[in-house]
């Protein structure tokens, strides 16, 4: 085996909630994947320190109007949470709570490369981790403050009728912070563990505990094993799952908040005393440690980068696996051209709001920092179109081309909640359409130690020019998502005008 070094956080990427298991010597994990589909993706991994795209879990949820964003609903901010993964008898099982359908989905399947079959859990569980015990009863683990377990039909139905049903922590009433969530349960020689997330009483910073039983009627007892920021803002590391290696090494995967980027995957050894996790020294992430791999030098395929749509994959309506629109998109209004390479985006519906276009393509962006350029296509626009590339966040910002009255315009745009006051800004600037009809466009963000400023720009010439300020964004729980690159197009006042975007180019 080779060993890795690790350097945290290992995806330096918006991967938050990560629940992790091993399949002989593959590593997989689930994390929350919000609005943006296709949802529920896995990652894979061969040292718990690289990881590449799986698959997809769904195309599609329940395409409510919110999730399809029509009619002015949406449901940014809600969605996929917290997936709990699970490998039993054959079978995978994901199960995760939908907070705009307020509804608990279970999805199997005997593998991750084959499609996976849907159900629903009768109840509502929040941050739910599923348990199947070694007598072949099963439990969910869930609550926040209070985290109960309760024992479900064998088939996963819903709870079972005089089955086990019961508290096993509760918050200090004197925590008026985040109270336990995110829970993660395991049975492990025998002794049953709860791993939950919550906050330091006395300041807001999120560390993480367990609790531990001889069995599942008797007394959880515990406390916190994690009380680290990895010196970054007071910004604790905590919620995810364990997971053991071959050789019988533990691991933890949690999550740290890096502001308007997202909230990144952290990995740290775990040790066993007296039957109770111990994390590092004082508990604190160890600064250097490493990590076998199972696979020796396997080469991993990139979870972001850049894109000519000249090739065809099985991936999200034949793209590269890092892009996913931001609701469930309308397949009316997308196509691509794999000949000449670009992928053209039609209006669908008239909104007078950013947020409530269609089929935006979305890709993570990077920790520390990153820039993106994207080549667009407006000659097929319509008045009150304006086609381009954004800084997807609720406090977002974008540069784009807009028509008008079939006179176009460079726009930037962006929204601002500063100070506890919200801010609009619009700039607007003639235009000189190039004869090919293109213009390449391209945003800047840097998120290094909090800055989280985006910048926006159009070609002139053979250089580059700044439109509008520096945008300065946040992590916002009205999305509760890290910042994204955005293709859009979006309409106005009238249907069926399309843009096309090519020349997508990644830049760390």
């Amino acid at each position: 085996m080779v060993d890795n070094s690790v350097n945290n956080p290992i995806i330096p990427l918006d991967y938050p909630d990560p629940d992790v298991i091993r399949v002989d010597d593959t590593y997989y994990m689930v994390s929350t994947s919000m609005y943006f589909m296709p949802g529920c993706e896995i990652l894979r991994s061969y040292d718990l320190v690289n990881w590449e795209h799986a698959c997809f879990v769904y195309d599609r949820l329940d395409s409510t109007k919110g999730q399809k964003l029509e009619d002015g609903e949406n449901i940014y901010g809600k969605g996929m949470w917290a997936g709990s993964l699970r490998y039993h008898n054959g079978l995978f099982h994901i199960v995760f709570a939908a907070n705009d359908t307020r509804k608990t989905y279970l999805y199997t399947s005997p593998s991750v490369d084959e499609p996976w079959t849907k159900s629903e859990i009768e109840g509502f569980y929040h941050d739910a981790s599923l348990f199947f015990d070694d007598d072949n009863r099963v439990y969910i683990i869930y609550g926040n403050r209070q985290v109960w377990l309760t024992e479900l039909e064998e088939d996963l139905s819903g709870p079972k009728e005089g089955g086990l049903n019961r508290i096993i922590v509760s918050e200090d009433e004197d925590n008026h912070r985040l109270g336990y969530e995110g829970a993660h349960f395991y049975k492990i020689d025998g002794q049953y563990y709860v791993f939950l997330i919550h906050s330091l009483k006395d300041v807001w910073m999120r560390s993480q505990a367990c609790y531990t039983s001889e069995t599942l009627t008797g007394t959880f007892e515990g406390g916190n094993i994690l009380v680290d920021d990895r010196g970054y803002h007071g910004q604790g590391v905590a919620q995810g799952g364990i997971v053991d290696t071959p050789d019988g090494d533990w691991y933890a995967v949690l999550f740290q908040d890096h502001n308007a980027v997202g909230r990144l995957p952290v990995l740290t050894p775990l040790t066993w005393k007296d039957k109770f996790p111990v994390i590092g020294e004082d508990k604190k992430i160890p600064k250097e440690f490493s990590v076998k791999s199972t696979r020796g030098n396997y080469s991993y395929a990139p979870l972001y980068g850049s894109e000519d749509f000249k090739e065809k994959t099985e991936h999200l309506h034949g793209l590269q696996s890092y892009w996913q629109f931001n609701h469930e998109p309308n397949l009316e209004g997308y196509s691509v051209n794999y000949d000449e390479g670009y992928v053209e985006l039609t209006n669908q519906v008239v909104t007078d709001t950013f947020a409530q276009s269609q089929n935006m393509l979305t890709q993570r962006m990077l920790l520390p920092s990153s820039s993106a350029e994207v080549t667009v296509d407006v000659t097929s626009l319509k008045n009150g179109d304006i086609a381009g590339f954004a800084a997807l966040q609720y406090q977002y910002g974008l540069v784009g081309i807009e028509k008008e009255n079939n006179v176009y315009y460079i726009v930037f745009q962006s929204f601002n909640k500063l100070a506890g006051k919200e801010e609009k800004q619009y700039i607007k600037e003639l235009l000189t359409l190039p004869d090919s009809g293109k213009v390449k466009l391209k945003i800047e963000a840097d998120f290094k130690n909090q800055t989280d400023t985006i910048r926006f720009s159009y070609e002139e010439g053979e250089e580059f020019k700044q439109i509008g300020p520096d945008h300065k964004t946040a992590f916002d729980l009205e999305y509760f998502t890290g910042c994204r690159y955005a293709l859009f197009n979006w309409g106005s006042k009238e249907t069926d005008g399309s843009a096309r975007f090519s020349q997508f180019e990644y830049n760390e």
